[in-house]
């Protein structure tokens, strides 16, 4: 009894700690932007055996402190997007190798292994580890969870600089945890039936993400979660812990180390289905962030030996000479981006995916617990930690300073058919610039004269596209009826012009494939023709208003970028003017939200208006911070 109230005296100074961090963090972020991991480990250290020594462990204390390790790593899972792979592989083939994002990232992992190997063997040297191989993995990972906020904040995430990071930092997550789970257990068991049961742990997971795309197609699996979802049964939270401590039990009976079990469970439950991230995302986030993980944080910079770190000999050279190492794996890797972009831009992404976190302390954790690493070393890691991921963001933002880009306005049509040219009157209409490329020279003539600009010329040559204005156009739409020009103007838009919105018309199924996979939007005429007859037949008045301009009621999207809207009821947003939200698209989700005053907007949330068009104009640029 007495051991049980001691653990709840613990427990009620870390819960303590986990409300009060956020507050205190977020006082500081004013001067210095501080992640709030951050805070917690240091307020684990004020508290912890090389501070106050107010915290002691019990086993309470340190199986909630291991859940929270594991629940991490299974949230880390969970945001692991592998289609990012099989789009930047699908993308077109006309680069070289050495300009294909993928290949590109792969070479950037590989080089900064190699250099985190080298810097490892100099420490096995100098007896500061006793495995240079996994002191060469602890430096070759990345922190997503620091990359990805700050290229979101710096709206790069859907360009191709962003892209390129984003899939560097998943090869370095992904990758480096996959060869962390194998070294451990060669370390602990030796090399042997161990191999095979690592081997076979992948081989289960990729059965059990086939099984569960299988599943996923039965309309009675569906039926079955929707009715077990509500609020007593919580069927899906219960299924995600089940599935956790399965592939956890699993893991550890194989002899790999448990925490490549939590993380290949997210991303079992994430690749099969993105309406299983979108209703999980609330609820684990909560449950994760807001009891276990901050418990795991907190004990990490309790259990920090300061003194071990002071005591050792060379101890400040040990952290200076890890964080200078930690940066230069990343840096020199990072030049070969230099083949699709600036200096400046190579050695600010080389910068960024220098941050590290979670994955660096677990993993020094996990070698200090096998006598790989002494104390000391380990304190310089959690050091190393706290500095990249407080000052590589700083940095990166300084070496990549804001551009002022133009505003980007116009549409660009191909094609001068009939359908292209009512589009382009439409649009007119709106007082939207309408480019049109085409090789009629009566046809252009004639919407010359309507109020349109023309180029003549192949509409899938970049000088021509480039005389249309595609480098200031905000869209394109492509109509021309040779699926070869289509496919390669659309090719250009993205990748050269980077035009933020590509549409097109194809039939093919193998040509919507491929435009699919360049980010085009496809309209297939059979399709829009179906669902057009559908809507006049089922939602007379909405389809007629949608036709129909005479009377101002106009429908809009808008990407929320407002800091002050987020996490905020839509109760408490007053549009301007006529103006309603009708629609929520969610990021990374297959499905519309259907809004009502409870509905909380997020980050990345595409707001689906309608109303008269002047206060939809005022409502798009309040929604997007202007």
């Amino acid at each position: 009894m007495m051991e049980s109230q001691s653990a709840f005296k613990s427990l009620l100074l870390l819960t303590v700690l986990a409300a009060l961090v956020p507050i205190v963090v977020r006082q500081i972020r004013r001067v210095l932007p501080v992640p709030i991991v951050v805070g917690e480990i240091i307020a684990g250290i004020v508290i912890g055996r090389s501070g106050l020594n107010l915290v002691h462990e019990s086993p309470v204390v340190t199986f909630l402190a291991e859940f929270g390790f594991i629940f991490l790593m299974f949230l880390s899972g969970l945001e692991v997007n592998f289609s990012v792979f099989s789009e930047a592989k699908s993308g077109p083939m006309r680069r070289p190798l050495w300009q294909r994002p993928l290949w590109l990232a792969g070479f950037n992992f590989g080089i900064t292994l190699l250099l985190g190997l080298l810097v490892g063997l100099a420490l096995w040297r100098w007896n500061m580890t006793r495995n240079p191989l996994l002191m060469g993995l602890i430096l070759s990972t990345t922190s997503m969870g620091i990359v990805l906020p700050v290229l979101k904040e710096r709206e790069l995430t859907s360009k191709p600089y962003g892209q390129l990071i984003l899939l560097s930092a998943l090869f370095s997550d992904f990758l480096t945890l996959l060869l962390l789970g194998l070294t451990i257990s060669l370390v602990r068991n030796g090399v042997g039936a161990d191999m095979l049961f690592f081997i076979l742990l992948l081989v289960v997971f990729a059965g059990a993400a086939q099984l569960g795309r299988w599943a996923h197609g039965y309309k009675w699996t569906h039926r079955v979660i929707e009715e077990l979802s509500h609020a007593t049964a919580q069927i899906r939270v219960r299924g995600a812990f089940a599935l956790i401590v399965l592939w956890v039990v699993l893991a550890g009976s194989l002899g790999v180390e448990v925490i490549l079990g939590a993380f290949l469970a997210g991303a079992l439950l994430g690749m099969n289905q993105k309406t299983t991230r979108q209703v999980f995302e609330e609820k684990l986030d909560a449950m994760g962030y807001g009891f276990f993980i901050p418990i795991f944080f907190i004990m990490v910079g309790a259990r920090f030996d300061l003194p071990a770190l002071l005591a050792s000999p060379g101890a400040l050279w040990l952290v200076a000479l890890l964080i200078v190492a930690a940066y230069l794996v990343k840096l020199l890797p990072a030049l070969c981006f230099r083949t699709l972009f600036s200096w400046r831009e190579s050695m600010a992404a080389g910068v960024l995916l220098s941050s590290r976190l979670s994955l660096i302390i677990a993993a020094s954790a996990i070698a200090l617990s096998l006598d790989m690493i002494t104390p000391a070393t380990n304190a310089a890691v959690v050091l190393v930690a706290i500095v990249t991921c407080t000052a590589s963001p700083i940095l990166f933002n300084r070496l990549l300073p804001v551009r002022s880009e133009q505003k980007r306005r116009g549409v660009i049509i191909l094609g001068t058919d009939f359908l292209a040219e009512f589009l382009g009157k439409r649009l007119l209409q709106d007082g939207e610039p309408v480019t049109f490329i085409g090789r009629d020279a009566l046809r252009l003539e004639k919407l010359r004269e309507a109020g349109s600009a023309v180029v003549s010329g192949p509409p899938d040559a970049e000088s021509v596209l480039r005389e249309a204005g595609a480098e200031q156009a905000r869209a394109l739409v492509a109509l021309s009826n040779d699926p070869a020009v289509v496919t390669s103007a659309c090719c250009q838009a993205r990748e050269i012009f980077q035009i933020p919105s590509v549409v097109a018309r194809a039939d093919e199924p193998e040509q919507v494939r491929a435009l699919q996979a360049l980010g085009v939007q496809v309209v297939q005429p059979t399709m829009a023709m179906a669902l057009g007859l559908e809507g006049a037949l089922n939602y007379p008045a909405a389809f007629s208003a949608l036709i129909d301009r005479s009377d101002q009621f106009d429908f809009s999207d808008a990407p929320l970028r407002n800091v002050a809207l987020l996490d905020r009821p839509l109760r408490q947003v007053h549009l301007p003017g006529k103006a309603l939200v009708v629609g929520i698209r969610r990021r990374g989700e297959g499905e519309v939200v259907v809004p009502h005053g409870d509905t909380v907007l997020r980050e990345g949330d595409v707001l689906m208006l309608c109303g008269e068009p002047e206060a939809m104009e005022e409502a798009r640029k309040w929604i997007a911070g202007s």
